[in-house]
């Protein structure tokens, strides 16, 4: 025989659920007087947001009702039944809004690098026609020698031996269309 309360309890909420087995409804009724405390309780505590959780126990409460007749006293105790259903919908609903929100991240996320990196290739584009109009206003030995150290790669020392001038005047000459450069880009230096 049962003694303690809590037993007790459990025994009241097997009998309870046996008749709402039955499609008892006073019977379902007095167990979600006595059950829907503590599953709310445990939902809260997974689910931390009380909307959701008063959400997911009334889930949980309904699905108790539909499947009382797969409780099995000699599995385990009733309450521990309900309980169980109450955390297993509690951490599906934790699962289902992460998912969900990985999946929303995903999906605007392509999206918001893909029209970043077209943003980034008209603006680099557009930069590089200003360059290219600027580089045309330069003296043809300016941009000869500008072009050679910049876009070629070449030292000034190489870019002197392949003009066929001295170091001196390639430097001149690159200072000096540097110069012109800044002033149509209107970049401060």
């Amino acid at each position: 025989m049962r003694d303690n309360p809590a037993e007790q309890g459990d025994q009241l909420l097997e009998a309870l659920l046996q008749q709402a087995a039955r499609g008892e409804a006073a019977a379902f009724e007095s167990v979600y007087d006595v059950i829907a405390g503590p599953v709310y309780g445990l939902i809260r505590k997974v689910l931390r947001d009380p909307a959701q959780s008063e959400e997911v126990t009334q889930e949980v409460l309904l699905e108790v009702w539909r499947t009382a007749s797969r409780f099995d006293p000699s599995r385990g105790g009733a309450v521990a039944w309900v309980l169980t259903i109450a955390h297993r919908r509690a951490v599906d609903r934790v699962r289902s809004e992460a998912a969900a929100t990985d999946r929303e991240q995903r999906s605007v996320l392509p999206d918001a690098l893909a029209s970043d990196d077209v943003a980034d290739s008209v603006a680099a584009s557009l930069e590089a026609e200003r360059v290219r109009r600027c580089l045309e206003g330069l003296t043809e030995l300016q941009r000869q020698s500008i072009t050679l150290a910049y876009y070629g790669g070449y030292t000034y020392t190489q870019v002197a031996k392949g003009l066929n001038v001295t170091l001196a005047t390639v430097k001149a000459r690159i200072r000096g269309g540097l110069i012109r450069l800044r002033d149509c880009l209107g970049v401060t230096w």
